[in-house]
């Protein structure tokens, strides 16, 4: 396991600048990993998660997608000041966000083959929207609402976007998420078997919910979070290069 130097970047994107927390393993690093985090923003946990993927290997940053609304986090148990998080914020917003951690990565010598991309609840839609909009080296979204179906109204569905996939996309889902039908999970499989040859999977936990990677949750599930843990570190050793 790698010691790794952690702390804050500011990076520039066309909306002012964004607050990322990045994790640099002391050994250095060939490949990286950008972290999207769920919807209550840039926080303890994910900034955790951005550590544990340094301790991994790879060179890792967490976004603050959430800058245009002035940043910062909204509790687990509040959904009520989530919403006020996603005021400005949008799909290209998303991606001038995702394209500034890009040009960070590669200033520090890290390609686009060998930077994969990972989110969680809302961070997991946009995982997906990045594997269809951009060439990177792999993608891994774990319980990703409003791919399928709209969750929010201004991002739309992304399915009928599969037949665009150019990143390898890893889609980790519950059959208890009760805001994910597991309807939406096997069409999102069957659209992308049938009009995409990129390499993509999508694994389903039968007892797991909405939220069930978090240990800072009550839906959280030790059994498949570290299951979607191992999987997401195999999907970027595969992968990544």
């Amino acid at each position: 396991m790698s010691t790794a130097t952690t702390g804050d970047v500011t990076l520039s994107t066309p909306d002012g600048p964004m607050r990322a927390y990045e994790a640099v393993p002391d050994s250095g690093a060939s490949t990286a990993v950008i972290v999207i985090p769920e919807a209550f923003g840039l926080n303890g946990h994910i900034e955790d998660v951005t550590e544990r993927f340094a301790a991994a290997g790879h060179r890792a940053i967490g976004l603050d997608i959430f800058h245009r609304s002035g940043g910062g986090t909204a509790p687990y148990d509040d959904f009520e000041k989530v919403l006020p998080l996603f005021e400005g914020l949008t799909d290209d917003g998303l991606l001038d966000d995702i394209d500034a951690a890009r040009s960070h990565l590669h200033d520090a010598g890290v390609d686009d083959g060998a930077i994969g991309i990972v989110g969680f609840c809302f961070g997991g839609r946009t995982t997906f929207l990045a594997a269809v909009r951009r060439a990177l080296g792999a993608s891994v979204g774990f319980y990703g609402g409003g791919i399928v179906t709209t969750r929010f109204p201004q991002f739309p569905p992304l399915v009928d976007e599969s037949a665009s996939l150019q990143s390898p996309w890893l889609g980790l889902f519950g059959d208890a998420d009760q805001s994910i039908p597991i309807e939406d999970v096997e069409r999102l499989r069957t659209t992308l078997d049938d009009q995409s040859a990129v390499p993509h999977e999508i694994v389903r936990y039968p007892e797991a919910e909405h939220g069930f990677h978090c240990d800072q949750r009550p839906s959280y599930h030790p059994a498949a979070a570290k299951n979607g843990w191992d999987r997401t570190l195999d999907w970027f050793g595969a992968h990544l290069g």
